[in-house]
């Protein structure tokens, strides 16, 4: 039985519609743990509040936050999983599905970036990346929304042969910059090597990271914990109303490289937009976060 079409497009448009009604249960965790622990009584507030914002939405059904950023989908196909019909305009004809009939209704965040103009379509859009995986019967799809407040500040430097010393302080730099713009506590993704489109993948994959994962690189699980410290010892803490908790997580790859090394640096917000399904052979749908 191949997964078709019409299951690809129902599936990613509940897909982007979970992630801006739902927080994942690890980050409700994260948040909870801070709402317990922030030194700072302002920030124990803020937190409380954006959890019983999180929690209300959920019951009514309702948004999250009024941004609802513009779709993006990371999809990784089995390659013993069959297919039949086409897969991308799949996930644009359920993404416009999505936006004429989602209620409460979504705004038009979808920007030409020549004229302005805002819709709910566009060149490109849904942003889709494509990888595969090995005897895999299913179809992996993740969708990770990308608005204003983190999407603005997200950056790419390359270097020469930097020392990690350098790596770091330009992570830290871009957080500085960033500020309480990009709504935190914040997830913080590092991709260090590769080239650069390949670097700014690896931050993104690591920002959908599921929090508690200690990175299997000791090199990189030391960065993680020294940058997360180093980050939340800024005070820009919960929507910037002070305190110990600027980011959940830093969360760190890497890949093999040249003399030249990019370094990117991504963002999530507070809600940490991310959803996912595994879409089965035999027509079973895995939903996971």
């Amino acid at each position: 039985m191949p997964i078709t079409s019409a299951q690809i497009q129902s599936v990613t448009a509940t897909l982007y519609e979970r992630s801006l009604k739902k927080i994942p249960e690890d980050t409700k965790a994260v948040l909870r743990k801070a709402q317990g622990s922030d030194s700072s009584e302002t920030a124990r507030k803020t937190l409380t509040i954006m959890l019983q914002s999180a929690d209300a939405a959920e019951r009514k059904d309702h948004l999250i936050c009024s941004d609802v950023g513009i779709p993006v989908y990371a999809i990784k196909i089995g390659t013993r999983a069959r297919i039949e019909g086409p897969l991308r305009q799949a996930v644009v004809d359920g993404f416009a599905e999505l936006a004429a009939h989602m209620q409460p209704p979504i705004l038009r965040m979808v920007t030409n970036p020549l004229t302005h103009q805002r819709s709910h379509a566009g060149k490109d859009m849904p942003i889709m990346s494509f990888d595969v995986i090995d005897d895999a019967d299913y179809l992996e799809i993740i969708c990770a929304p990308k608005a204003m407040g983190s999407g603005r500040w997200e950056a790419l430097e390359t270097f020469v042969y930097p020392s990690l010393e350098t790596i770091e302080r330009y992570v830290l730099d871009v957080v500085m910059k960033a500020g309480s713009q990009p709504c935190p506590p914040i997830v913080v993704g590092v991709g260090i090597g590769g080239t650069f489109d390949h670097a700014a993948r690896m931050a993104k994959q690591q920002i959908l990271r599921p929090f508690g994962q200690t990175n299997p690189e000791p090199i990189l699980a030391s960065m993680e914990q020294r940058l997360l410290t180093a980050i939340n010892s800024m005070g820009f803490g919960p929507m910037g109303t002070g305190g110990d908790t600027t980011a959940m997580a830093v969360h760190v790859d890497y890949a093999a490289s040249h003399g030249f090394m990019p370094v990117a640096v991504a963002l999530n917000c507070w809600i940490n937009r991310r959803t996912g399904a595994r879409i089965h052979d035999d027509g079973s749908v895995e939903w996971f976060e």
